[in-house]
């Protein structure tokens, strides 16, 4: 019997993507699940889809993670059907890409309100019932936690801004048996870049990479999970990754401009193609 049949998961984002696919995986092994998303009706036909039964298992709130409001009652519904939580994922998340002089202030708070307020809120409300049950705190974060990433300087800030919030939590709670995982998937497969946004705040439309050449949202899940179960402080993934994080440790100057030139070559790059 799978140890997460006796679990209640709380899941933000979880309309797509790795959301989505956090939900299947948690699911397939029996899991009781609390999903959040601003669009209902997608977050509802992730759950009619859910393996192994899931949707008896599983109730969906309409939130919008940049409002304590939203946090809040997510978690409170979670309460009320399943009496407790042991584990809250953060992975609602948005992205940008623009040149941060072009930028409206507007797009960057609207980043750390989302992927950075948002874990905030979750976590805060989720908290004491997941301490009770030396659950987890898990953020899903990104390389551009560990490494900034040019025309993404509002997506670099809230990453690395939950990232500090998650390792300060941690060290906080050493002794009290909460389990605190920072996830940081390289590139990966889902609609993320297609709903980055612009300069001006609307959505790019289209992604400036090869999705197809890419992890998967169902690899990473299962890598998380995985992490979840062993209680891993940090999960990098991705060879691209990994490489990414050390050389930046051990080569920071030379990776300013190994960076530059990599964002600098996507397709209708920010920089006009300078590299």
């Amino acid at each position: 019997m799978s140890s997460w049949n006796t679990k209640t998961v709380l899941i933000t984002g979880a309309s797509s993507g790795i959301g989505a696919a956090l939900a299947e995986v948690l699911a397939r092994k029996g899991a009781q699940l609390v999903l959040g998303a601003r669009n209902s009706a997608k977050l509802q036909a992730v759950a009619d889809a859910l393996p192994n039964g899931g949707a008896a298992r599983c109730i969906c709130v309409a939130t919008d993670v940049s409002r304590e409001a939203d946090c809040r009652a997510l978690v409170q519904a979670g309460l009320d059907r399943f009496g407790s939580l042991d584990a809250v994922i953060n992975n609602a998340g948005i992205s940008m890409r623009a040149l941060f002089r072009d930028a409206d202030l507007e797009v960057i708070r609207q980043l750390m309100e989302t992927n950075f307020w948002g874990s905030v809120y979750c976590t805060k409300y989720a908290l004491p019932s997941i301490l009770e049950r030396g659950g987890h705190v898990v953020g899903i974060s990104s390389i551009a936690g560990y490494r900034g990433l040019p025309a993404r300087t509002g997506y670099s800030a809230s990453k690395f801004a939950m990232q500090g919030f998650l390792e300060a939590l941690r060290t906080e709670h050493l002794h009290d048996g909460l389990h605190v995982l920072v996830v940081c998937p390289g590139f990966t497969n889902t609609a993320i870049r297609q709903a980055s946004l612009t300069a001006d705040g609307s959505a790019q439309g289209q992604s400036p990479r090869a999705e197809e050449k890419m992890m998967t949202a169902t690899e990473v899940a299962e890598h998380t999970v995985r992490a979840m179960e062993k209680r891993q402080r940090t999960l990098v993934l991705t060879r691209q990754g990994k490489l990414t994080v050390f050389l930046n440790k051990w080569l920071p100057g030379w990776m300013d401009g190994m960076v530059y030139r990599h964002m600098a070559k996507e397709p209708d790059s920010p920089f006009g193609r300078k590299a």
